[in-house]
């Protein structure tokens, strides 16, 4: 299996692991759905960042994907928040 680690899989990994905290989706080591906003923000700013330092340097491809999943992310952490 040769999969290669680009920048849209690793947004994606990042993406999964904020879905992980903010409760939508089970952990993958223990199987249960916890929600941890404190690390679901952490990620989500590490996303923004790399959107921040990668500006100019990305294909419209990896620039509409990151936008797409801040957007979305930042949108599930405010309900999330709101649910307490």
């Amino acid at each position: 299996m040769d999969e290669t680690l680009n920048f849209s899989t690793f947004i994606l990994s990042l993406s999964t692991s904020v879905l992980v905290n903010l409760g939508e989706l089970p952990d993958p080591i223990s199987n249960e759905k916890k929600v941890d906003l404190t690390m679901a923000k952490h990620s989500i700013d590490v996303i923004e960042m790399l959107k921040e330092k990668t500006k100019g340097n990305l294909t419209e491809e990896e620039d509409r994907l990151i936008s797409n999943i801040l957007y979305e992310l930042m949108i599930k952490y405010v309900e999330a928040a709101k649910r307490g």
